[in-house]
């Protein structure tokens, strides 16, 4: 087991057609697979080689739907947990004109939230080179435990990467800003936006964003500006060396930028695992997150390499 995702794999409920205004408003939703976590665990198989995902679903029918969704995507069982007493996680999605989206979430009390410590030993956690983890499961327990104990155990030679993924209204019993203070100094690479790293003080352009959160532990921060591209920084502890690069992006004909920020993260993980330079693994993390935004769905658009690489070629 080379690379292992941990994290939430939920259903999506998408609103039928391109607009749906306000959460609710819709009159059909259509069931889509999503979860930020499980939407890299994907785009990563898409991409190359499979990881491991560690999650948890509900034993109901959208976690049988799940559960066959990543079977198919080539995602290995072996950290996919079903739980008997807890239902599968919900997110109801709005989408805009210009198919920027907003989500309700439906997690407490869901078997998202219910990873348990030790479920990944000391000698599974020493086989995996690279460690991506989501942070809605440290919103919640046990799930907040369970995630700080896998980081804490992993051993220095796993680049682990972190996508805090902010969302406010999940942040009820636990501080934002102290958990982020928690994490970074277990945490290799941080790739969020700015506006996600807010809340917990990190004020500022991207540069000056980026700056900050290699002073607090990661020796990468991979800062996220949408439609703008991506910035990054890292400092001489990074196996790609100290440097910075910044990309613009590319153009798309956006359908639905739902999940496109879990795309990047997902192509910069495979481009920088796989050898790439800062400045290499932002093209292509860009080009990844783009071709995502040109069909519905935040798992179903994630693109192929060979679809990937087409893109740039057309560039």
């Amino acid at each position: 087991m080379s690379r292992l995702v941990v994290g939430e794999c939920i259903v999506d409920l998408h609103p039928e057609g391109a607009e749906s205004g306000g959460h609710g408003d819709a009159g059909t939703y259509a069931r889509r697979p999503g979860g930020a976590p499980a939407n890299v665990a994907v785009g990563l198989a898409r991409l190359g080689e499979a990881p491991a995902l560690w999650t948890r679903l509900g034993r109901d029918g959208f976690g049988d739907f799940l559960a066959a969704t990543l079977r198919e995507e080539g995602i290995p069982d072996t950290y996919v947990e079903r739980d008997p007493d807890a239902p599968t996680g919900l997110a109801v999605v709005a989408l805009d004109a210009d198919g920027d989206r907003s989500f309700s979430l439906y997690l407490d009390g869901t078997a998202s939230t219910r990873l348990e410590s030790g479920r990944i030993d000391d000698d599974a956690l020493a086989a995996v080179d690279w460690l991506h983890v989501g942070g809605v499961e440290l919103a919640h327990e046990p799930s907040r435990s369970a995630v700080f104990d896998l980081l804490e155990r992993t051993p220095d030679g796993v680049t682990v990467s972190f996508d805090p993924n902010a969302r406010p209204s999940l942040w009820r019993e636990f501080d934002y800003a102290d958990t982020l203070a928690r994490a970074l100094p277990n945490v290799g690479v941080l790739v969020a936006s700015a506006e996600d790293l807010d809340p917990a003080g990190y004020g500022g352009t991207a540069e000056t964003v980026a700056s900050a959160v290699v002073a607090d532990g990661p020796h990468t921060a991979l800062i996220t500006r949408g439609a703008a591209g991506a910035y990054a920084r890292s400092t001489a502890d990074a196996p790609w060396g100290a440097g910075h690069a910044e990309h613009p992006g590319f153009d798309a004909d956006v359908v639905d930028t739902t999940g496109a920020g879990d795309a990047f993260t997902a192509g910069a993980i495979e481009a920088l695992d796989g050898g790439s330079s800062l400045a290499e693994a932002l093209r292509f993390g860009n080009a990844v997150g783009a071709r995502a935004t040109t069909a519905q769905g935040a798992m179903a658009a994630l693109p192929t390499r060979e679809q990937v690489e087409a893109f740039l070629d057309d560039e």
